[in-house]
């Protein structure tokens, strides 16, 4: 059984926010990663460049938002529980994938207790999101098929009114199609080729 995935916001632009709560300065980096490497080598390039910060926290939804087996988050030295999961809360709760988020604390000598560490740090993440660019992420699927010549021009012409990626053609004896596209359009897609060649040309996903 294909499982369709759905469609859902990733960032479009890098995030960069700060702003002073109680003299502590806290600085907000918010990128695209869509994996869990990509997001950790983002941290430690964060964690690099502000590597004489009191804490560098961070969390992550590597993935789509609704998928737990990709999210993450550190609390880095800050007291258990007030920074990680909060941040956690806030990327889930935007309801954006393959995000993540570091925010930095330069510490100004006026502790702020666990109810104000979650609040600067979910404040501070709040506020630069609310600069996130999103856009769509398009669930992709790769489509296959093989047809004769004589339905080259047929096919190309229906293929024009869906969202197609990436098209390749291979010419032998037939022609071997190979395309990327929207997930969600290619069963119409598909449908539409075996109707119109008399079924003479079977297009299918291939599972990722």
């Amino acid at each position: 059984m294909h499982m369709t995935k759905t469609s859902y916001q990733i960032p479009k632009t890098q995030v960069f926010y700060q702003e002073v709560i109680k003299r502590s300065r806290f600085i907000a980096h918010v990128k695209h990663t869509p994996d869990v490497e990509c997001a950790r080598a983002f941290i430690s390039e964060i964690k690099e460049k502000y590597s004489d910060a009191g804490h560098n926290c961070w969390a992550y939804v590597a993935g789509a938002p609704t998928d737990s087996q990709v999210l993450g988050f550190s609390d880095d030295g800050e007291p258990n529980g007030t920074v990680g999961k909060p941040m956690l809360n806030v990327l889930v709760g935007s309801g954006i994938g393959e995000i993540t988020a570091v925010v930095t604390r330069y510490f100004g000598g006026i502790k702020l207790g666990t109810g104000g560490l979650v609040r600067a740090y979910g404040g501070t993440l709040n506020h630069g999101l609310e600069e996130l660019k999103t856009g769509e992420k398009i669930p992709e699927v790769m489509v296959t098929g093989t047809s004769e010549y004589s339905h080259q021009g047929l096919i190309e012409k229906l293929l024009e009114s869906y969202n197609v990626l990436t098209l390749e053609k291979e010419y032998g004896a037939a022609i071997e199609w190979v395309l990327k596209m929207d997930e969600r359009e290619a069963p119409l897609a598909i449908a539409e080729i075996t109707d119109k060649t008399s079924g003479r040309v079977i297009f299918e996903m291939l599972e990722v």
